[in-house]
């Protein structure tokens, strides 16, 4: 059966396993053309991976060289300005005297300490030219020939103030620099003594440098056993090298075949090179080149194999995820696509399924504590009567008792007036420390009448708490289990405590009394009710609905704060028989000052 144009393009349009397997396909293409052109190219990047390695390694080698020259040269002109070795070196003569010996061994015991504190330095040596004596550390004292001495006094002349750098190799000049300063296993630095004395004596200070922890360290960059690195110094002159002499010599004379890297410090402006046959790092590209050329005929020939099989699989559960995504856009939230496989497709189906189950909780548990949170305010301002028609009747019966002279009950029943004006507060669920403490005066002043003033009250109220929001009526149950249930039936004497601070990261807000307190078992009851209300999620307080009226109060205020501020909002009570009660109220001031404040913004 021929298949013509039409029917290709059918199929391409309408089946994504045939369309998925045409992509693959052309991917192949350019990839077996990719993998030839990688051939010839491979050489060329093994080339430049081999000199970037290379460069990374010599300027991270030349910075720590940098960072010991610049150490020495700052031990140096700390020696060569130590007033004390100055002036043991201006007060010698040219004789030796027993003093000037006494001085050239303190000269040498401070050398000695500061030799110790530098893992490079071999040795130092200071140049007394007025008795021609050298200092050597490890070494004592000396008297330099005449060639050294000139040698010397040579190059403090042509470097003044500066450094100089001597190796003690056989340079370029076919002399061995130095004689006996310089030894032929050690670099050294040679500077002026007294550096800011214009009229300075030609003393000599003279650090040398182990050369062995340079040539370790040059050792440790040879990539090969056939490569070579070496050391020049700012003149060109060689100062160390290492590695093959054949590959050396090969440098020398400039030989195409080696892969040759250069790096010059721009501090002391020294130069470090590195050389390694080209043959070695194009090893690995006869392999390379076997390897691509395979690969790109089985991805071919498992193309044809596979391709099918595969996007067969891929294509039946995709199919089932759409079409419940479908169902869910629907508003159908209990679909649950069943399933096999335990591969990335089948976690997809599994997320999906846990995703939509996630969603319906969230649903609920969201209107749920939306309607509980409105039933707790509901049941706490408006259970019993309508407080605007209670606030109109308490003014009507104030202005009664005026009329006949019954002040005590006509302040009781303006109090009460004002406590219910305030509770309604123009529909605002959210009201300051302040505002909430000048509530609770009214609800307690209307106590102290009932009581005939048998106890006082205390208002401890800190200003950085007083302009905090918080919900209204939150302390209006702690108070009133304070008078109700441990002032009530004192005669007199009784105190009642009411406290707003700034605690750290929270608000806290006291209601305390002096009164008869709570017996031990009572205590622990309540304090187990509360370590129940805390263990249950914010979730299972707002499904929750109490049945008993046995600590409503508490438990009133415990939901609210919880459900409002989150589980770091806490209730604690704490009593004595005998001595009274106390209850704290911990509000974390980020949701105070946030969320809180945000509501009593909108409510405006």
């Amino acid at each position: 059966m021929r298949i013509g144009p039409i029917a290709v393009r059918r199929m391409f349009s309408q089946n994504i396993q045939f369309r998925l397997t045409c992509y693959f396909l052309i991917l192949l293409l350019p990839l077996a053309a990719a993998g030839m052109y990688a051939v010839e190219q491979s050489k060329s990047i093994l080339y430049d991976q081999a000199v970037e390695r290379s460069q990374l390694a010599l300027s991270s080698t030349m910075d720590s060289l940098d960072l010991t020259l610049l150490n020495v040269e700052q031990l140096s002109t700390i020696i060569a300005t130590d007033k004390t070795v100055i002036e043991l070196l201006e007060s010698t003569g040219e004789k030796t005297t027993p003093a000037s010996i006494l001085g050239f061994a303190q000269i040498l015991k401070q050398l000695s300490n500061i030799k110790l504190s530098n893992q490079f330095v071999q040795k130092i040596s200071v140049y007394h030219e007025a008795s021609n004596t050298m200092l050597t550390t490890g070494y004592g004292a000396r008297q330099p020939d005449a060639e050294e001495r000139k040698w010397l006094t040579d190059t403090l002349s042509r470097i003044g103030s500066g450094i100089l750098y001597e190796s003690g190799r056989i340079g370029t000049r076919g002399t061995e620099s130095g004689g006996q300063s310089i030894r032929n296993d050690s670099l050294s630095l040679v500077r002026s003594m007294d550096l800011y004395n214009q009229r300075r004596q030609p003393n000599a200070l003279i650090i040398s440098l182990d050369q062995s922890e340079l040539r370790a360290t040059l050792k440790s960059l040879l990539p090969s056993a056939n490569a070579y690195v070496s050391l020049y110094g700012q003149d060109g002159g060689l100062i160390v090298g290492e590695g093959s002499g054949e590959t050396a010599r090969a440098a020398a004379l400039g030989g195409s075949k080696l892969l040759t890297v250069t790096i010059r410090s721009n501090y002391s402006n020294w130069q470090m090179t590195i050389a390694q046959p080209k043959s070695e790092v194009f090893r690995r590209t006869e392999s390379f080149q076997w390897y691509l050329y395979l690969i790109a005929g089985l991805s071919i020939l498992l193309a044809f194999i596979i391709s099918w099989t595969v996007y067969k699989g891929i294509a039946a559960p995709v199919k089932k995820l759409m079409k419940g995504m479908k169902l869910v856009g629907a508003g159908k939230l209990d679909v649950r696509i069943d399933y096999k496989r335990a591969d990335e497709l089948g976690f997809l189906t599994e997320t999906f399924n846990q995703m939509t189950l996630n969603q319906k909780r969230l649903i609920e548990d969201h209107y749920e504590q939306q309607l509980h949170l409105a039933q707790t305010e509901l049941k706490f301002l408006q259970s019993q009567i309508n407080p605007h028609f209670l606030y109109n009747t308490l003014d009507s019966i104030y202005w009664t008792s005026k009329n006949y002279e019954a002040d005590e009950i006509g302040e009781m029943v303006l109090n009460l007036s004002k406590f219910f004006r305030l509770s309604l507060n123009k529909g605002k669920d959210v009201i300051t420390v302040r505002e909430s403490i000048e509530h609770l005066n009214y609800y307690v002043r209307i106590q102290q009448l009932k009581s005939l003033d048998s106890f006082e009250v205390e208002y401890r109220i800190e200003p950085d708490a007083a302009e905090v929001p918080v919900l209204k009526l939150l302390l209006q149950p702690l108070v009133e289990n304070a008078i109700l249930h441990g002032l009530e039936g004192c005669s007199e004497g009784g105190r009642l405590a009411i406290g707003g601070r700034a605690d750290g990261e929270f608000l806290e807000l006291s209601v305390s009394d002096n009164g008869k307190g709570m017996p031990p078992e009572r205590i622990a009851y309540v304090q187990s009710e509360l370590k129940e209300l805390r263990r249950r999620h914010i979730r299972l307080l707002s499904l929750h609905s109490e049945e008993t009226n046995d600590l409503f109060g508490l438990r009133n205020v415990m939901t609210r704060v919880r459900l409002c501020y989150g589980e770091a909002a806490d209730l604690t009570i704490d009593s004595r028989e005998g001595e009274g009660t106390k209850a704290v109220l911990r509000l974390p001031l980020a949701r105070c000052r946030g969320e809180i404040s945000i509501r009593r913004e909108e409510e405006a």
